[in-house]
């Protein structure tokens, strides 16, 4: 299957990229490098750099004869949507309205979009949610990505643009960025291997749902089958405190640096956590990364890339 991953230079992206090529399939990567990096492109996919609001991305996919889209491209900060509301409109509404015009224009059949699944529903009312939580979210980002939603189940009813939508909780592992407010993970191991203190946002009390990257990868291998429509959540059904968070890095490192509060972001939930029993029951999917194994895993791929910084 000929598939095009949009942001598949990033953080998830990369890893869907990886486990597509290991599944069989061929990949282009479309991805402007602002965020991303080229480095984590495999030399098996095609990566052509490009912006997704580009007016010319429909002769692209037509080119390559896709069939399939996988939407990761995407401003992915709350607070940066909080203080530039219009920007972030701009990517992630504007630009995945352009894809989803590119790939009905292409005659690609499939669109698999990258959503949220705790700034969709703003304060959850239900533990944990379920995808037919009501719709409340707090932020910009939150907006723009249920709109991004919205426009895709729109295309689907009108021109038969098969739509599935995977929204996901707290993602960490190899390869996050440590800079913003999108991973905590990624944040808290980086400045602790530094000997840096790390900063708490409010009082740790808040509570997010982690699941691992490579589980997250899988997940958009089966957003493939057939049978896959609709809307899933792909989440690990546990909630863990930032704080508590933070106590299980410095295990890991074997620090014991004492974090700094700040006040607590605007736009920011206080407590997620969403069961991804619809996707376990209908593609078999759930989440095979224990939190203490993929913590293991990230911090060590994080000594790794700072080692060869070091070297280098």
């Amino acid at each position: 299957m000929n598939i095009a991953v949009t942001g598949g230079a990033g953080f998830i992206g990369s890893h869907v990229v990886e486990a597509y090529l290991r599944a069989g399939h061929e990949v282009l990567v479309i991805d402007d490098l602002s965020t991303g990096c080229r480095d984590y492109v495999p030399p098996e996919a095609r990566l052509v750099v490009m912006d997704v609001n580009d007016p010319e991305l429909s002769e692209l996919l037509a080119e390559y004869h896709i069939e399939v889209v996988n939407h990761h491209a995407a401003q992915v900060s709350v607070s940066v949507s909080v203080e530039q509301p219009l920007w972030d409109a701009q990517r992630n509404v504007l630009g995945s309205l352009n894809v989803y015009e590119a790939a009905r224009r292409a005659g690609v059949r499939r669109v698999i979009l990258a959503s949220s699944g705790g700034t969709v529903y703003g304060e959850q009312q239900h533990f944990p949610a379920f995808e037919s939580h009501p719709l409340q979210p707090l932020s910009p980002y939150g907006v723009a990505k249920l709109a991004a939603e919205q426009y895709l189940l729109c295309y689907s009813r009108l021109y038969g643009l098969e739509a599935v939508i995977l929204r996901y909780t707290n993602v960490y592992g190899p390869r996050q960025g440590t800079h913003g407010e999108a991973g905590v993970v990624a944040i808290f191991t980086g400045r602790l291997l530094q000997g840096e203190q790390p900063v708490i946002y409010g009082d740790g009390e808040q509570r997010r749902d982690f699941v691992y990257v490579g589980d997250i990868a899988e997940a958009n291998v089966l957003a493939l089958l057939p049978h896959a429509h609709g809307i899933y959540h792909c989440s690990s059904g546990q909630e863990l405190t930032v704080n508590a968070l933070l106590e299980l890095l410095q295990q890991l490192i074997g620090t014991a640096i004492s974090p700094r509060f700040a006040p607590r972001r605007p736009g920011e939930v206080r407590r997620s956590v969403c069961s991804y029993a619809r996707i376990a029951r209908e593609l078999g999917w759930q989440p095979r990364t224990p939190l203490p194994e993929g913590l293991a895993r990230t911090v060590a791929a994080f000594r790794r890339q700072m080692g060869n910084a070091l070297v280098s």
